[in-house]
């Protein structure tokens, strides 16, 4: 099903300016006053569930790298006990990286899309006051179940976000800041992406090329691509990209070599969770009929952590950047 076309990016920043300034509408009662205890207890809604958390989260276990990039920025790293599966040192500067270094890894397997495979008796046992990050073994359910709140990325949510934009980084933004009591500080770091968003979009490319970003799986199998539904579509648009898949009213499917070279894009944009981004490559160029399209033929292929991409957070301003430099004109 075709779907409207996106907010244009004048917009997305006039949002995130105003989001940053106002905290997201946060009222009085919500936010921390100086020298209280903080607003909790705090429920949140997340993927249209109500978590509540009674004082601010001090043993995080993470399940997922997302979250990461918006801990970081508000200081709160070292609320993190343990973590699960890959967190690619490419993603982070050299402090954050010695901060996730000092945190225990409790597993480092994946499934072959990116999935962390750890047991729920595994996370049970760190006595975590808070999960971030859902996995098909420990929803948010299970671990309810035994007391223990959990959040996702909403992009990650079964329902999704309607229309991903960078707007939606200052909404996790904030989001974030509530949950441990740094509002100030999200509303800074929330500043500070609206003027990166600026900066990356002031000047609009001025060669328009057909894209399409897809997550191959290395070694033979399922080759997914990404519609409007993911942050995929808004990176593309302002990379000065128009996405193949623009007429698809889903984040993430599955798609066929036949339906691949029928679009022809002119550029590819390949995501991974980890390991040689030249395998990644590979697979898509071993695809049958794969020559076919204009991208393998030109080598116009670029592989990319899936975090520069996907869920909107911090790292996909890095990830438009990137896509911006080698494909921008």
């Amino acid at each position: 099903m075709h779907r409207p076309t996106h907010r244009p990016l004048a917009v997305l920043v006039t949002s995130l300016a105003v989001l940053a300034s106002s905290a997201c509408g946060l009222g009085a009662s919500e936010q921390s006053a100086a020298g209280g205890s903080g607003p909790y207890p705090l429920t949140v809604e997340n993927c249209r569930a109500a978590v509540t958390l009674d004082a601010a989260p001090e043993r995080v276990v993470l399940l997922k790298s997302a979250a990461v990039p918006y801990l970081a920025e508000l200081g709160v790293l070292d609320r993190v006990t343990a973590r699960a599966g890959e967190y690619p040192r490419d993603y982070y500067d050299d402090a954050t990286w010695a901060a996730l270094e000092r945190i225990p890894a409790l597993t480092r397997r994946t499934d072959t899309s990116g999935h962390t495979l750890v047991s729920k008796e595994v996370v049970i046992e760190q006595e975590p006051d808070l999960v971030l990050g859902e996995v098909d073994n420990l929803s948010r359910d299970t671990l309810g179940d035994v007391g223990i709140p959990l959040l996702e990325e909403p992009a990650m949510c079964a329902d999704g976000l309607d229309e991903p934009g960078f707007d939606d980084i200052a909404d996790q933004m904030a989001l974030y800041g509530r949950v441990f009591d740094r509002t100030e500080q999200a509303e800074a770091a929330s500043a500070e992406i609206a003027q990166r968003v600026a900066e990356l979009t002031a000047e609009p490319p001025t060669r328009r090329r057909t894209a399409a970003v897809l997550y191959p799986t290395v070694g033979g199998g399922v080759t997914y691509a990404y519609g409007t539904r993911s942050m995929a579509h808004p990176i593309l648009e302002a990379a000065g990209l128009d996405n193949v898949f623009a007429d698809t009213d889903e984040r993430v499917f599955e798609v066929t070599p036949e339906e691949l070279v029928g679009r022809d894009p002119d550029v590819l944009v390949l995501l991974h969770a980890a390991g040689d981004p030249d395998e990644v490559a590979d697979a898509v160029r071993l695809l049958p009929g794969a020559e076919g399209m204009t991208a393998v033929r030109e080598g116009d292929l670029m592989s990319l952590l899936f975090n520069y991409v996907e869920p909107p957070t911090p790292l996909a301003l890095d990830g438009l950047e990137r896509i911006r430099s080698r494909f921008g004109s």
